[in-house]
């Protein structure tokens, strides 16, 4: 993320904070209220920000590891098409080899 998205989210949400009060208080709400009620909704809103963030985490489908993962996938694709018929029969023979040994104790 550039620094230009951060301010202007940054921005994003103060005027939005803003906008929520003056809702609040064209709703009835006197300034405190006001400014409590708006809180409230911006602490839920980074709660549920922060819960789906973890969840991402700790499920590893943060972009990071999903890039990590496609480029390993290419590479290994890519290693797979230079191989000549002949190392292909090889590689397929030592997993047949590997499948055996692991299932038969």
């Amino acid at each position: 993320m550039r620094r230009i998205d951060v301010i202007g989210i940054g921005l994003g949400v103060f005027v939005a904070g803003g906008g929520l009060y003056l809702l609040f208080s064209l709703a009835g709400f006197d300034g405190i209220s006001a400014g409590i009620w708006s809180q409230v909704i911006f602490a839920g809103g980074l709660l549920g920000w922060v819960i789906t963030y973890l969840t991402r985490v700790f499920s590893q489908k943060m972009t990071y590891n999903q890039q990590l993962q496609d480029y390993e996938d290419a590479v290994l694709q890519k290693r797979l098409d230079e191989m000549s018929d002949e190392e292909l029969a090889q590689l397929q023979a030592e997993l047949d080899a590997e499948k055996k040994s692991q299932s038969s104790p």
